[in-house]
């Protein structure tokens, strides 16, 4: 088993079983023939750090989060729990919370350019005081949101009840007669028939704001973190400083203090001095979940570069590089469009990377620059089939990745709405493919028998390759849909839990 803050990893004896994965929840499901419109669709998951949050991004520039209630359930106190001799198994349950508009639509006028609203990445920052803190991004700009539980205010003690009250007129029930008096400017009254009603007007009272015991939720935006990018951003990640975090597009990343709007740090820079050298751009960038000095970053090259803040201000120099060997007599012209990295994820306990290219999950061990420890083949099946992807754009979908907890599976999407897990742990053959359905085991990948070493105790020359699926067909029998694409998904921090987004629906799942 990884452990989640040491820094070697130990697999348990005899390999961990498949996990018997199971329907959970199911948000925005549509009917069938129901038309998705386009805003409504989820381009971001995140949980946040202890899973008992959800937020989800969608195209129309709105997150969307979701808070877990079954633990409110059953909390009881520690003796109780300590008697029982049987694991506490829960159902992991979300409810919808709250939702707000993070990003509107833009145009950059210098640049003749739109800037859509879509939510590009979510990252949950330290909660405080009660409050949750989370950053959105779009192509161009990136918030600091705060959401918090506000008691509502009402006004009290008014002098006039407001039921009676018409408008600017008098007051229903009023004792001044207002039929007969003759008004002059500024206001005064030429009349003499002005009656007090009997023991004359009670003194007027100033009203009184009251808290009630009702709340509301309110999103507010407390920090704006533009003008630093000259291409889009493509990632996000939090420093476990709880102070800075990083942007980065294809070109540029960005280092930022949370508390300060107005500047950030050029960390990485490939920029060419003349833009037709350019051969790689960065696709994805992601602190270190402890060192709050060292972050690493993919590129389209299929490559991993791990740097270290402390050489430089301007860190152009990587302290590792990661990259796979080509094998002989296999390019061709898709090579190098299949090789570029995706999405780079962190294990917990710091010590491993996970990267998705197009055809394939590679994991990394840091102190192993010479190769990845095992790979694993998400949909080799298509192949064959690379020159129609390219012909309908389908080859550049970018395929989001994640770990569990325990560092004992990974997890990512492929077309036709499946999602695969794949065991990573001494002896595990686990390799399912689930489908985002109320039904996830309706569609099962064959596993391969081939043994595989301890992630702790592998050598530089041993390599797996796990998981291979070679059917084209899904349950029905029909061809793949390459429309229907499970690009975003994660995984709960501590339990085996997934949320995966299928167009518009998003989706839940436990084990």
């Amino acid at each position: 088993m990884i452990n989640g803050g040491s820094e070697t990893a130990v697999a348990p004896v005899g390999g961990s079983q498949p996990l018997d994965w199971k329907f959970s929840q199911v948000f925005g499901e549509r009917t069938a023939g129901e038309e998705i419109q386009e805003v409504d669709i989820i381009s971001a998951i995140e949980f946040n750090r202890n899973g008992d949050h959800l937020a989800t991004g969608d195209r129309g520039g709105r997150v969307v989060l979701f808070e877990r209630t079954d633990t409110q359930d059953h909390v009881g106190h520690r003796r109780d729990l300590e008697k029982m001799d049987y694991p506490f198994n829960r159902h992991p349950e979300f409810r919808y919370k709250t939702e707000f508009q993070s990003h509107e639509p833009e145009f950059d006028y210098l640049k003749s350019l739109e800037i859509e609203e879509k939510i590009n990445k979510i990252r949950w920052c330290q909660s405080s005081n009660g409050a949750l803190f989370l950053l959105s991004t779009n192509d161009k700009t990136i918030k600091l949101w705060k959401v918090q539980e506000k008691k509502v205010k009402k006004v009290c003690n008014m002098n006039v009840d407001s039921t009676k009250a018409m408008g600017n007129g008098p007051i229903v029930g009023s004792s001044i007669s207002t039929s007969s008096k003759q008004h002059i400017a500024n206001g005064g009254c030429t009349s003499n028939d002005f009656s007090f009603p009997t023991g004359g007007f009670p003194s007027l009272h100033l009203p009184v704001v009251v808290t009630s015991h009702e709340t509301n939720l309110m999103a507010r935006c407390r920090r704006i973190y533009t003008h630093a990018h000259d291409y889009h951003i493509n990632s996000i990640s939090n420093n476990s400083d709880g102070e800075t975090f990083i942007s980065a597009d294809d070109l540029r990343i960005n280092l930022w203090n949370l508390e300060i709007s107005s500047q950030s740090f050029n960390i990485v820079d490939v920029k060419p001095a003349n833009m037709e050298d350019l051969t790689e751009v960065i696709t994805s960038a992601e602190f270190h979940p402890t060192h709050c000095n060292m972050l690493a970053y993919s590129s389209s090259k299929g490559s991993i570069r791990l740097i270290d803040m402390r050489q430089s201000a301007l860190c152009d120099t990587h302290s590792k590089l990661f990259e796979g060997q080509e094998a002989p007599g296999s390019r061709s012209f898709f090579t190098e469009i299949i090789a570029s990295i995706s999405d780079i994820k962190f294990a917990k306990d710091g010590r491993h990377i996970l990267s998705r290219d197009y055809m394939t999950l590679k994991l990394w061990d840091i102190n192993m620059d010479s190769g990845p420890v095992a790979t694993f083949q998400v949909h080799e099946y298509l192949r064959p089939k690379l020159c129609d992807l390219y012909e309908n754009d389908s080859i550049f979908d970018k395929f989001e990745c994640c770990l569990s907890g325990n560092g004992l599976r990974v997890a990512t999407g492929s077309y036709s709405n499946l999602f695969r897990v794949f065991g990573c742990s001494e002896g595990s053959t686990e390799a399912t493919t689930l489908e985002a359905s109320k039904n996830p085991m309706r569609r099962q990948g064959q596993a391969t028998s081939r043994p595989s070493r301890s992630l702790g105790n592998l050598s530089g020359v041993v390599r797996r390759v796990k998981g291979a699926d070679n059917s084209g067909v899904d349950a029905n029998g029909n061809a793949f849909d390459f429309t229907s694409k499970l690009l975003h998904l994660a995984w709960h921090p501590t339990e085996n839990s997934i949320a995966c987004a299928a167009s518009n629906s998003l989706y839940m799942y436990y084990a």
